[in-house]
């Protein structure tokens, strides 16, 4: 009935005083007035805000493979695991802070606390860094090393970095669906405005850190390191004050309970009666009554064929009949059809999403080989030296270009070329099409390193700036890991916010970010078992502190082999997913639901 009162309320007050029509509501608990909350005012202090964390966050991360050879005097495939690792647990915290939205806090109150912790990260990062490990002061950049540190000192380190990783890794999911919910998608004209708000989150993402990756990464390649990390925490701080001055503004949806007792409930309904003859058509199924909203205003979820074994916990039973007349009716015995589906949806979005895990391996070499082979690279113009890890603007410059393409170019084309309504390209077509432009960066690295070697000095020492070959090289490699960014990364953006079910909102962008975690400890496993193999009977193997003595290109060719394959498997797992159906949208999704084959 709670729907039935918040719809007959919004009536009563007007057209002015409309309320939205998703069930969200304000910062006192009210149903949300469409004219008053969200929308683009509450969608833009997000935006600013992520741009603000963003700057903050690859303040550390963008140059943090050259702080641990530099300052703390790693290994070229130590530093590059060492970054992987801490990449990867990054996004594993985005779980954790997904859960707690979902479950318990809601969004706001889970993004407020993990920025605490963000903030509070990167305080302690620049103190540690600037009173025990930049040590003589000056040291970390090209020609001046560092002196050794205790256990302690680089203990303090690691804890700090990975209290940065907990805080952004919480608050990251969280943001982006956070950012979505400004937005009412029952709303013709919201709806639209909440597809183009990912593609904007996205921009805002790389532009906040285009700062880090040009100016930022320039003093901390010149040892200004306690600077940069400084300069982080104060963005970060900023970032804080101006999302908490939003507050009033924001629209909200409550907390769902825990998913995790949901879907045992359904598994151990359905497992009871795994010896019940089950009537075809789904017929005989338990379903809320049309009257009813599900727990805290979710949109109920309509029956889907698939994972019948499922459907076992929402059938009723003679037994289930008796129960409910004494008044003893159980979710563990049987179960709504919108909780069944809610299980039946996750299962479908897992192959999706265990396809971008070999896409995030290539991603993720920005980071951390590609860095390496850029400062392997003529890096001079004149008298002015341009650090390695800036050559990531080029990523954000191509983001932003391919950004504008796809909205004002590629999207209106495929919509004209499709010869009927529709929104052009699909979320699964577009994350096909990023996989594809990934293999051509992958063979664009290898194909500069080739070059890189044959112009390099083989007997050099200190093998920065060793080849003549330009660093502006990289450009092209650089530039299609951008334009795969825009069809993978905001599409699945997309696809895994507008296919979760409403409880689970948080939970669909944190499959975004553990894909990039997997992808990382993919590449750092990776990584660890070529140095195993290349370096058997006493060879130098692919990735060796001297690259000139390496072949960093045959690592590069490996991951565009292994992401066809991944290509291949991808595009099955598309033909076979079928989309989400909810109450007053199935006739839509319906005719839609062939869209998404890619």
């Amino acid at each position: 009935m709670a729907c039935l009162e918040v719809c007959m309320e919004g009536n009563f007050k007007g057209e002015k005083e409309e309320n939205t029509l998703d069930g969200t509501v304000d910062w006192k608990g009210q149903p949300a007035i469409k004219g008053k909350t969200g929308q683009w005012v509450a969608g833009a202090i997000v935006l600013l805000n992520q741009g603000l964390a963003t700057l903050a966050f690859f303040g550390v991360g963008v140059n943090l493979v050259l702080f641990l050879t530099r300052v703390l005097g790693q290994n070229n495939a130590d530093a590059a695991n060492s970054v992987s690792k801490w990449t990867g647990t990054v996004y594993i915290f985005s779980l954790v802070g997904a859960f707690l939205s979902d479950s318990y806090w809601g969004r706001y109150k889970t993004c407020a606390i993990f920025q605490v912790i963000f903030v509070i990260g990167l305080v302690s990062l620049s103190l540690s860094s600037y009173m025990f490990l930049i040590r003589p002061r000056g040291c970390g950049d090209e020609q001046t090393p560092c002196g050794s540190h205790s256990s302690l000192e680089v203990g303090m380190f690691y804890l700090s970095s990975y209290l940065v990783a907990l805080g952004n890794g919480g608050y990251q999911p969280n943001i982006a669906t956070f950012g979505a919910d400004q937005f009412d998608e029952e709303d013709p004209r919201e709806g639209h405005s909440k597809v183009a708000f990912f593609s904007y989150f996205y921009l805002s993402l790389n532009l906040g850190s285009l700062f880090s990756n040009t100016i930022l990464s320039y003093f901390e390649d010149e040892g200004m390191w306690a600077l940069g990390f400084w300069v982080s925490a104060g963005s970060a701080f900023a970032a804080l004050v101006l999302f908490l001055m939003g507050s009033t503004r924001y629209r909200h949806f409550r907390p769902s309970g825990n998913p995790i007792a949901r879907f045992c409930q359904v598994l151990v309904a359905a497992t009871k009666k795994w010896r019940v003859q089950m009537p075809e058509g789904g017929k005989g199924l338990y379903a809320e009554d049309s009257k009813d909203c599900p727990p805290n205003g979710s949109r109920k979820m309509l029956h889907t064929h698939g994972f019948k074994f499922l459907d076992r916990a929402a059938y009723i039973t003679s037994r289930d009949l008796q129960d409910q007349k004494q008044g003893s009716s159980s979710l563990w015995l049987i179960c709504p059809i919108s909780q069944v589906e809610e299980v039946k949806c996750i299962l479908r979005l897992l192959p999706i999403w265990l396809c971008t895990i070999i896409y995030s391996v290539v991603f993720t070499q920005m980071a951390s080989l590609f860095v390496e082979q850029g400062a392997a690279m003529k890096t001079t113009i004149s008298n002015f030296r341009i650090p390695p890890a800036s050559m990531s603007s080029f990523d954000i410059l191509s983001v932003a270009l391919f950004i504008f393409l796809y909205r004002r170019v590629l999207d209106p084309l495929a919509c004209r070329l499709r010869k009927r309504d529709s929104k052009g390209l699909t979320e699964l077509q577009r994350m096909g099409i990023g996989l594809v432009i990934a293999v051509l960066a992958m063979v664009s690295a290898g194909i500069v390193e080739c070059y890189r070697l044959k112009y390099a000095q083989k007997s050099c020492t200190h093998c920065e700036g060793s080849s003549s070959l330009s660093i502006f090289w990289q450009v092209p490699q650089y530039a299609f890991i951008g334009a795969s960014e825009v069809f993978m990364y905001v599409g699945q953006l997309e696809f895994f916010n507008a296919q979760a079910p409403d409880g689970l909102k948080s939970f669909g962008s944190a499959l975004c970010m553990t894909s990039i975690s997997l992808g990382n400890y993919v590449s750092s496993l990776l990584v660890t078992m070529v140095m195993k193999i290349s370096t058997e009977d006493h060879m130098p193997g692919w990735i060796p502190g001297n690259l000139n003595r390496g072949h960093l290109d045959r690592f590069y060719f490996l991951l565009a082999a292994l992401t066809t394959i991944d290509l291949v498997v991808y595009i099955a797992c598309a033909k076979w997913y079928r989309c989400i159906k909810r109450e007053g949208k199935c006739e839509q999704e319906e005719d839609e639901e062939d869209e998404f084959d890619v």
